[in-house]
C-alpha cells in the first residue's frame, strides 16, 4: 500500500520539543484534509482517519458515529473551511488533544464559526498490508461548538 501523508512514524522519543512541533503540524495536516471536499467524499481516506469506536458531537447537538459520518459526508454541501486557532496538547504519549476556530462558508455567503476540538490517538502496528508501521494517529472523538 502507498504511503499516504497522514501515515506517521513516531521515534521513541517523539515527546521530545521538536517532535512535539512535528505532531502539531501533523495533525494540522489532518485537520486541514478534512475538510477538504474531495477527501469528505472519499469514504476510505475518512474510514482509515476514524477510530472504529469515533464520535462527534455535532454543532447541532446530534451525535454522530463513524459510520454516521461516513454516510453524511459523502452527500453533504460542499463548503470552504478555514481554521484558526489551532493548538495541539500531547496528553499523553499517544492522545493528543487539538482545538480551533472554524469558520464554514457555502457559496460566497456569511459563514458559521465553531469552536472545534478533536482527541487524536496513535494506533498501534498495523501489518495488514504487509508493511509494518509504527502506528498511525486517527480521531478519536470531536466536537463543533458554534459560536
Amino acid at each position: 500500500m502507498a504511503t499516504h501523508a497522514y501515515d506517521f512514524q513516531p521515534s521513541a522519543a517523539f515527546m521530545e520539543p521538536i517532535r512535539r512541533s512535528e505532531l502539531s503540524d501533523h495533525l494540522l495536516d489532518l485537520e486541514t484534509m478534512l475538510f477538504d471536499p474531495s477527501v469528505r467524499r472519499d469514504s476510505a481516506t475518512v474510514a482509515e482517519l476514524l477510530t472504529d469506536d469515533f464520535r462527534e458531537f455535532g454543532s447541532s447537538g446530534r451525535v454522530y458515529t463513524k459510520l454516521d459520518i461516513l454516510a453524511e459526508l459523502s452527500t453533504e454541501q460542499s463548503a470552504m473551511i478555514t481554521l484558526s486557532e489551532f493548538t495541539c496538547t500531547l496528553v499523553a504519549p499517544s492522545v493528543a488533544l487539538v482545538t480551533y476556530k472554524s469558520l464554514a462558508t457555502y457559496d460566497s455567503r456569511s459563514g458559521s464559526q465553531a469552536l472545534r476540538s478533536s482527541v487524536w490517538v496513535l494506533k498501534p502496528v498495523d501489518t495488514r498490508y504487509g508493511s509494518p508501521r509504527e502506528g498511525i494517529w486517527q480521531m478519536q472523538f470531536h466536537q463543533g461548538t458554534r459560536i
